[in-house]
């Protein structure tokens, strides 16, 4: 661990590096919002908003310094910045670098912003410090600087002056993907100050089994709740859903070691993804499905496979083929933004409604939720946010508690109208019952039998709904979810490969982990859990919660999961959360997932008109568009309840062909929230003219660059020695 981790900054070691072209140092290719750019066409201006408020940079008005800066000349020459004299006496006024100023002898203009600038002569240049807050820190040691350095310094001619801000020590209580730890800040502030444990480092077993279970019971909502929805809606038991969770918990275990291993090898969990949710309710509701009386549970569930297989492998055939690489060039935060945060907005229509049916559980659940993220996410127990990291496990257990005490203190239960009667088919209920046993169904903690009817020990295996069947419009459907599943895995890709690594993946890896994405995926529809198991985008939020850069816990805890997912009475004991308390659940799972949507725009100019309009129009068509088809001649007189509707568009939508078969795949994906956000910001943004820094694409590391580095070799490398047999196949790896 690092000094700064005791309190104390880490001395700066000021040192040349040989000539890299991704080297941060040099202006070249910089993580985060830097792209690669001319450093001659650099705007001092337009990096006010973010450069200058980092390192305290202010404008030369009236003399102002810029703060602390340390100079580095091309010929090893270093210049530290020197404190101001405590006694009151000033250092002498100069002209300010950041003003334009020429230094005596340059020939060029000096920018005190980081970037380099030709000069060949070179004197004196005192220094006027800032106000330093707090206690200054210790001086920074200069490093020799070796020959070969030094020999690749004098290759260019002009010589170079490098000024650099000094190192800033922020808070380390914030989040580490708040805008001050992000970009630029990883050349500033070592990346042990906000990291316990980096990602090839292991934990003791004590830790290892802490963050395994905080990295999981964070993100639990995202892992179990989809079978909730989709299991009723298909017209499955409550045994059922128990047998979906566990399948569900298996392949999500063996995904995520198969991803760590041999895929981006990245410490993010895969599971099902709420981009398969909308396609999969669509092909629930397909009126060859929605009318079936007899064995609609397992036929459903075939149809689901055999689609989730179909779509599952093209995106494998994406990845492996090295399309992916291709596309990456086309793929930036303009197009995830709007993409990702259009799949959580997508739900509307089924947040409050569902919660409404009893507000008196549901309103306190989401109250709890964001009282605990946001008001209380600052307290730590030993050093760890545990309302902030456990703030979905610890809301549900004590909603759930609040409801079993009303539903025991008889507070639904109505004289006249017995709960009993709810499965009874025959029996007659008079207008007052019915409206009675709607609130009972909605508010009751006993409606589910799930934990008592689930064996205690039960093994999912493949194939246990029958074979799949295959459809090709199905197909088409989960192919197009596919699709934004990857864009929305690129955008986790870059974010949480900034938070645990030294430098983004290549392409060539991230075309890897594609392809192994679509293998998982074509396990989940081997298992039928009605889902595609791909990254989980709130994973990239756990990991800049908990700090916890390791792989490990995330192979421990899907380790873990596996041995779970065999346990019928705890797959069980999740089938029984009430329906008002998932919906609620959901409501904050939806909002994580489109902030993490939103997030991606910190790596583009995010006051652009250009960026502004297309994100903004992409997210009004995503919603305007679909409603159009929704509402395109629809059946008022509708039996399903109104938050499935959006999701019964292909008989009645504005696509009427000779082929129902057609019909059905082109009203289906243009009622897709998140298929027209893609589609608009796909177009927009690779047509509309604008800067690379402007459009903050994404910087991808270099394959070649990545294979002379040992680190990221063993960063992203297969394990076991692979990577070797594997040479000649650059576009999926190193």
């Amino acid at each position: 661990m690092s000094a700064g981790m005791n309190g104390s900054p880490p001395s700066r070691v000021s040192q040349t590096r040989d000539h890299d072209p991704e080297s941060p140092s040099l202006g070249k290719q910089r993580p985060g919002p830097w792209p690669a750019g001319n450093c001659h066409s650099y705007n001092p201006r337009a990096a006010m908003g973010s450069w200058a408020r980092r390192t305290g940079f202010k404008g030369m008005e009236l003399g102002n310094s810029n703060g602390d800066i340390e100079i580095n000349l091309s010929d090893g020459t270093h210049i530290p910045a020197k404190p101001s004299d405590l006694s009151g006496e000033q250092p002498p006024v100069v002209r300010d670098l950041g003003a334009g100023a020429k230094v005596k002898g340059a020939k060029n203009e000096v920018l005190a912003n980081g970037m380099k600038v030709s000069n060949e002569k070179v004197e004196t240049l005192p220094l006027k410090l800032a106000a330093v807050r707090g206690p200054p820190p210790p001086f920074n040691a200069v490093r020799p600087v070796s020959k070969s350095a030094e020999s690749d310094m004098s290759k260019n001619n002009s010589g170079q002056l490098r000024i650099e801000p000094l190192r800033i020590y922020k808070d380390l209580q914030d989040d580490a993907m708040s805008p001050s730890h992000d970009g630029e800040d990883h050349m500033i502030m070592s990346k042990d100050l906000h990291l316990k444990y980096e990602l090839r480092e292991t934990p003791g077993l004590v830790p290892l089994i802490i963050y395994a279970i905080q990295h999981y019971l964070s993100i639990a909502g995202s892992l179990v709740l989809i079978p909730l929805i989709i299991v009723p809606a298909m017209g499955g038991t409550p045994e059922d859903t128990s047998k979906v969770v566990s399948s569900m918990l298996m392949v999500s275990g063996l995904s995520t070691l198969l991803h760590t291993s041999f895929g981006s090898r990245l410490p993010l969990v895969q599971g099902a993804s709420f981009v398969y949710l909308a396609p999969t309710l669509a092909i629930i509701f397909n009126p060859d499905f929605a009318n079936l009386t007899k064995d609609r549970f397992k036929t459903t569930m075939r149809e689901l496979q055999g689609a989730i297989i179909v779509g599952s492998a093209f995106q494998a055939l994406l990845g492996y083929s090295g399309a992916m690489s291709l596309l990456l060039r086309v793929i930036n935060p303009v197009v995830v933004a709007p993409t990702v945060a259009a799949v959580g907005l997508g739900f509307f229509a089924y947040g409050f409604p569902v919660v409404g049916r009893c507000v008196e559980i549901g309103i306190p659940q989401i109250l709890l939720l964001v009282f605990f993220a946001l008001y209380l996410r600052r307290i730590t127990v030993l050093g760890h946010r545990i309302f902030q990291v456990y703030a979905v496990p610890v809301a549900l257990a004590l909603t759930w508690a609040y409801a079993f005490l009303l539903t025991e203190s008889k507070a639904y239960t109505y004289t006249g109208c017995s709960f009993n009667q709810r499965g009874n088919r025959t029996a007659t209920l008079t207008p007052e019952c019915q409206q009675q046993m709607s609130t009972m169904l909605s508010c009751r903690t006993d409606v589910s039998n799930a934990l008592s009817t689930s064996a205690w020990f039960r093994f999912p295996y493949p194939f246990q709904w029958g074979f799949p069947t295959f459809n090709w419009q199905s197909g088409v459907v989960m192919i197009a979810a596919s699709v934004i599943a990857s864009v929305d895995s690129v955008g986790s890709y870059h974010a949480s490969s900034l938070l645990v690594a030294s430098r983004a993946p290549p392409p060539g890896v991230v075309s890897r982990s594609i392809g192994l994405e679509g293998l998982t995926s074509i396990l989940a529809g081997f298992w039928g859990t009605g889902a595609g198991a791909t990254t989980l985008t709130e994973n990239v939020h756990t990991i800049a919660v908990t700090k916890m850069g390791s792989r490990r816990p995330v192979e421990f805890g899907a380790c873990i999961l596996i041995l779970l997912s065999v346990v019928g009475k705890i797959s069980g004991f999740i089938a029984s959360i009430p329906q008002v308390i998932v919906a609620s659940l959901l409501v904050y799972m939806w909002t994580m997932l489109t902030a993490m949507g939103f997030s991606n725009l910190r790596y583009s100019e995010t006051g652009s008109s250009r960026n502004v309009l297309i994100v903004g129009l992409s997210l009004f068509l995503s919603l305007s568009i679909p409603s159009y088809f929704q509402q395109y001649d629809s059946d008022s007189s509708s039996r399903l309840p109104i938050y499935f509707q959006p999701y019964d568009v292909a008989a009645h939508g504005p696509f009427q062909t000779s082929s129902k078969h057609a019909n059905f795949v082109l009203n289906t994906i243009f009622s897709l929230h998140m298929v027209v956000a893609f589609l608009v910001a796909f177009v927009l943004d690779n047509t509309v003219p604008g800067s690379r820094q402007e459009r903050g694409l994404y910087i991808w590391s270099k394959g070649r660059t990545a294979r002379k580095e040992p680190a990221m070799v063993k960063d992203y490398g297969l394990p076991f020695g692979l990577s070797e047999f594997f040479n000649w196949v650059r576009w999926v790896g190193l």
